[in-house]
């Protein structure tokens, strides 16, 4: 019966049947040492068979192998133990060089990048790449069982629109059977229907933007997590959930992956010892940026990205926290489904949550009164009697609460927890204004 890797030491004294890819080859002093990798690991196989080494005869990395061997302990060896004496088997010969070293480091510098992923189906076999996504998963993970403990109910929705939710020019359409469709830039308008029967509804899943954006913060395909929650008292319950939703994500993560995070060189990680994520109002942000920079964006209705790294550095020495909140963003800036502040009518009530200088998550709280939506639509310059609005408003004129969420972007999420340079990196096949393949 297989075992994997990380098996193998509790097997001391014992022949056991291994399968992997064959990960690294080399001579010394006379031995054959071979590296078999599978998805726990690797484990080490000395050989001194002639009969066993000449079955490695022009198998080249990758090529497909089963083992049987000796356990024996061995404290150099990966995981502690290594197999002699081994029977080998090739079950998948693979003949051809591969183009790059899987078993050395990879390197990521900007200039690499294109090289990483025109190779992504090899260097994601490098155990250190692997740990990116490792780690992607986990905080996936973490988030959902947030959700799920607090009744949300994940759905599923279409990636095919007859309406952009967004609009604008950064929309991707297409020829749907001689009509016009576009890909959904966000599941915005299909989570606001869904708090009309399940008050909270969460989805993880693609989105599509037509941003012409060479960045290190721009993909046109990205992994978003949207949250949709019903009931709510006030916009604060809603920054407050996803503050702590993302605060418990990154320490689960931290704590199963503090090795692989190690390895990987990513940031010690600064939360809140109150608990609460710091606010900054977004004029209290360009007056306190431009104070202490010389640069005045008192006049800018978003921050510049310059200012987002400015404010999360301020907020980690200030308030020892990686993570912080852009809140009450100036009415010119909202969108038609964003509640006016009726504190301060020159304001709404939005939030951008910033994760060591980026922005990760956008927060608002919805306008949910029918009448209000059709005036806010038609003074944003749209027909709410446009086919694609027809669904999406119907559940507002039967009846929505004050609800609120957040458009949440994963791939941003896992780049800044590990310290990647670009949130490609973070990404497995990741696709921008240059890249289609593979």
């Amino acid at each position: 019966m297989r075992i994997l890797s990380d098996q193998v030491a509790g097997h001391t004294g014992q022949t056991v049947h291994i399968e992997g890819w064959l990960h690294k080859k080399r001579l010394l002093g006379g031995l054959t040492f071979i590296n078999i990798r599978d998805r726990a690991g690797l484990v080490q196989i000395v050989i001194q068979n002639k009969d066993e080494v000449e079955k490695l005869r022009g198998m080249q990395i990758g090529t497909v192998l089963a083992v049987d061997g000796m356990v024996v302990e061995e404290p150099r060896a990966p995981g502690g133990a290594e197999l002699h004496d081994p029977v080998l088997e090739v079950l998948v010969p693979v003949t051809d060089e591969p183009p790059i070293e899987i078993d050395k480091p990879i390197q990521h510098k900007p200039e690499n990048l294109d090289t990483l992923f025109d190779f992504r189906v090899l260097n994601v076999r490098n155990l250190q790449e692997q740990k990116i996504f490792k780690i992607r998963a986990s905080l996936l993970r973490a988030i959902r069982a947030y959700l799920d403990e607090r009744d949300f109910v994940e759905i599923q929705t279409p990636k095919l629109l007859a309406k952009p939710t967004e609009g604008g020019a950064e929309v991707f359409t297409l020829d749907y059977f001689g009509k016009q469709a576009s890909l959904a830039q966000s599941p915005q308008f299909y989570k606001q229907i869904m708090v009309g029967a399940f008050e909270r509804v969460f989805e993880i899943g693609a989105a599509y933007r037509a941003e012409p954006s060479a960045t290190t913060r721009h993909m046109t395909e990205l992994t978003m997590l949207d949250i949709e929650m019903g009931f709510v008292k006030d916009h604060d319950e809603v920054l407050d959930t996803v503050g702590d939703m993302t605060m418990n994500a990154l320490q689960t993560v931290y704590e199963k992956h503090a090795a692989d995070l190690k390895s990987l060189n990513a940031p010690e990680l600064k939360l809140p010892a109150d608990g609460k994520v710091p606010r900054f109002t977004v004029a209290e942000i360009h007056e306190l940026y431009t104070k202490a920079t010389k640069t005045d964006t008192t006049a800018e209705k978003d921050l510049i990205p310059d200012e987002e790294r400015w404010i999360a550095d301020h907020a980690r020495k200030q308030f020892g926290s990686d993570l912080v909140y852009a809140v009450k963003f100036p009415v010119e800036a909202m969108k038609f489904y964003h509640q006016q502040n009726p504190d301060d009518p020159t304001t709404v009530l939005w939030g951008d949550l910033l994760f060591r200088g980026l922005e990760i998550a956008t927060v608002p709280l919805r306008e949910h009164h029918y009448e209000k939506m059709l005036e806010q639509m038609r003074k944003a310059g749209l027909n709410p009697e446009d086919e694609g609005f027809k669904y999406y408003l119907q559940a507002f004129k039967y009846g929505l609460p004050q609800h609120g969420g957040c458009g949440f972007g994963i791939d941003r999420l896992v780049q800044k927890t590990i310290g990647l340079g670009n949130v490609k990196e973070a990404t497995l096949f990741p696709r921008d204004i240059n890249r289609l393949t593979p």
